[in-house]
C-alpha cells in the first residue's frame, strides 16, 4: 500500500518513539492528517467526546477503546463482574455456581469489595461479620498507589470522611469516590516478601471478543518483609507493590527494580510447589482474565478503530487461588531498569505488529485476525469466534479441570497455542 503511516503520540516514551521511528513511520502534527495516535487517556476522551469528538476515518487507528474505563475504573470493574455473575445465574449457566455459603465457585475472583460513599451501610454490614479483618481504601480513579490506605476499624473511615471533607457521606461527587475492598492478608510470600503479578493483555476486538496475553509479564516485590501486624498497616513499602512507591525505599534494587519475570516465578513455584499446581494456578490467571474480558464486552463501545494493551494486576495468596486487583488502560512506559526498557521496547513492538499489520497505512475493515507468525511474544488468549464453534460448555470444562490437556503444561509442551481447551 502507498504511502507511510503518520504518527502522533502525546506520550514522550523512548520505548514508543522508538518503535515508530524504527518503522520509518513519519511523525506529524496532532492537527494534521493522522494514521496512528498512541495517546493517553485524558485525550481518548476529547476525540470520542459528544462536544470536541471528530470522526475517524477508516485509515485511522487508536490506542483505547472509547469506555475503557468501564474496564480500568476500580468501581466501575467491579460493578461490570457483579451484573456479569447476575447474568450468568439468570441464565442458569453452571460458571454461576455457589457453594453451602452461598460463594461462587468460579467467578470470586475479586475481593469483596464496595463503592464508597454509596455503599457504605452494606459495607459496615460486612465489616462486622468479621471485625478482625483489614480493608484496603483506593480511589477510584488514580494510579501508581497514590491516596491508597489500609484500616482495621470503622472509626478511621469515619475520620477519612471528616478529612476529605465530605462532612457526611451524602457527597456523590465522583472525585471522592473509594473503592474498600477487603486485604488479601494471606499473600503468597517469596523471601518473606509479598508481591503482585503486572501481566499485559492486548484486545483487538470486544465483539467478537479477541484477545492475546504477553508471555512476558512481570512480577513485582515490596522492598520490606511482609507482615499482617496491624501496627504495620502504614507502612506502604510492606503492602503495596507499585514501582512509584518502592523506588522510594531504603531497600530498592536499582538494578533488578525489585522484579522477576514471570517465567521465573513459574520456575519457582514448579520447584517448591508441583508443576501441576502451577499450572492451575496459571490457568486459573488466564481465565479470570478472560472471564472479566467478556464481563465488560457487552458494555464496552467496539469501536473498529481501537485496540488497546491493559496491564492486569494479579495477586496470588499462600492457597495458590489467584485474586484479580485492577486493569491498568496506560500501563506504565517509563522503565526503570535496563531489563524494563528492553522489555517495554518489545511489548510495543509486538502490539504494533497486532494493530497494524505489515507496518502498512491501517484499515479498520480488516478481519483483526493476524497470521501466527506476527504474534512475537504475544499468545492467543481468547478468540471468541473460535470457542463458538467448539460448544458453549468450553469456559465450565476447562475451569472445572475436565478437559482434555489442560490448558497449562501439556498443552504448552506440545507446541500447541497456550489455551487449546478454551479458545
Amino acid at each position: 500500500m502507498a504511502g507511510k503511516v503518520k504518527w502522533v503520540t502525546d506520550i514522550e516514551k523512548s520505548v514508543l518513539i522508538n518503535n515508530f521511528e524504527k518503522r520509518g513511520w513519519i511523525q506529524v502534527a496532532e492537527n494534521e492528517d493522522w494514521n496512528f495516535y498512541w495517546m493517553s487517556v485524558q485525550t481518548i476522551r476529547n476525540v470520542f467526546s459528544v462536544e470536541t469528538g471528530y470522526r475517524l476515518s477508516d485509515d485511522q487507528i487508536v490506542n483505547h477503546f472509547p469506555n475503557h474505563y468501564e474496564l480500568t475504573r476500580k468501581d466501575l470493574m467491579v460493578k461490570n463482574i457483579k451484573r456479569y455473575r447476575r447474568e450468568l445465574e439468570k441464565e442458569g449457566s453452571p460458571l454461576a455456581e455457589k457453594d453451602e455459603n452461598g460463594k461462587y465457585i468460579y467467578l470470586d475472583f475479586v475481593p469483596v469489595t464496595f463503592m464508597l460513599p454509596a455503599d457504605y451501610n452494606l459495607f459496615v454490614e460486612e465489616f462486622r461479620k468479621n471485625p478482625s479483618s483489614t480493608w484496603i481504601m483506593k480511589p477510584c480513579g488514580k494510579a501508581q498507589g497514590k491516596g491508597i490506605f489500609l484500616i482495621n476499624k470503622l472509626s478511621q473511615i469515619k475520620k477519612w470522611s471528616r478529612d476529605s471533607k465530605t462532612s457526611s457521606f451524602v457527597s456523590q461527587s465522583s472525585k471522592e469516590a473509594y473503592v474498600i475492598s477487603l486485604y488479601i492478608n494471606n499473600p503468597l510470600l517469596i523471601g518473606g516478601k509479598k508481591f503482585d503479578l503486572r501481566l499485559y493483555v492486548l484486545v483487538s476486538t470486544y465483539r467478537p471478543l479477541r484477545c492475546y496475553m504477553y508471555k512476558l509479564g512481570f512480577c513485582r516485590f515490596c522492598t520490606v518483609k511482609y507482615t499482617p501486624s496491624t501496627s504495620e498497616l502504614d507502612n506502604m513499602f510492606v503492602h503495596l507493590t507499585n514501582v512509584a512507591i518502592q523506588k522510594h525505599g531504603d531497600d530498592y534494587n536499582h538494578i533488578h527494580g525489585g522484579k522477576w519475570t514471570v517465567s521465573n516465578l513459574r520456575l519457582y513455584l514448579e520447584s517448591t510447589r508441583g508443576k501441576e499446581v502451577t499450572n492451575k494456578l496459571f490457568d486459573e490467571i488466564h481465565w479470570i482474565i478472560v472471564q472479566s474480558l467478556k464481563a465488560v464486552a457487552p458494555v464496552m463501545n467496539n469501536d473498529k478503530h481501537c485496540f488497546e494493551c491493559y496491564g492486569y494486576d494479579i495477586i496470588i495468596d499462600d492457597k495458590l487461588k489467584p485474586w484479580l486487583i485492577e486493569v491498568n488502560a496506560s500501563p506504565s512506559l517509563t522503565s526503570s531498569t535496563a531489563n524494563d526498557r528492553i522489555l517495554k521496547y518489545n511489548l510495543i513492538n509486538d502490539t504494533l505488529n497486532i494493530a497494524v499489520p505489515n507496518g502498512e497505512i491501517p484499515d479498520c475493515k480488516w478481519n483483526k485476525s493476524p497470521p501466527k507468525e506476527v504474534l512475537g511474544n504475544y499468545e492467543v488468549l481468547y478468540d471468541e469466534e473460535m470457542a463458538q464453534s467448539d460448544g458453549p460448555d468450553r469456559d465450565l470444562r476447562s475451569r472445572s479441570g475436565q478437559s482434555t490437556g489442560t490448558k497449562g503444561g501439556r498443552a504448552r509442551d506440545s507446541g500447541k497455542p497456550i489455551l487449546t481447551t478454551w479458545k
